[in-house]
């Protein structure tokens, strides 16, 4: 598996990444840094802790990551969700959180996969 076919797989816009950041070798190193990031976790915790203003957050650097990593069906999902908590804790987030789980195990799989074939 390449980097591109870990985009393609993620529902990433490698094209626009690397048209950012011109060294796959500097992708790839922040590709694979995003499996060690606690950031969804946080945001799960947060939530069900009910802290509406700490999920925000979580959500708001997934969507930033993402958006900078090109991660593009991720940072759609988790942007959605940052906008939906930006006024605090509501009974609307749900449908948008079961939206970013699906992409961030699309995500972190197509990630762990290429992983796994750098040896």
């Amino acid at each position: 598996m390449t980097l591109k076919d870990c985009y393609d797989a993620l529902g990433g816009d490698y094209a626009e990444v690397t048209g950012r950041i011109p060294s796959e070798r500097i992708i790839q190193k922040f590709v694979l840094k995003f499996l060690d990031d606690g950031s969804y976790q946080l945001l799960l915790d947060s939530l069900a802790a009910g802290n509406g203003e700490e999920a925000f957050r979580a959500a708001h650097t997934i969507k930033g990551m993402c958006q900078n990593l090109g991660f593009a069906r991720l940072s759609a999902s988790s942007t959605a969700l940052t906008e939906n908590l930006r006024g605090g804790l509501n009974e609307d987030y749900g449908p948008l959180l079961e939206q970013v789980k699906q992409d961030y195990a699309d995500a972190t799989a197509a990630i762990q996969r290429f992983k796994a074939e750098l040896g």
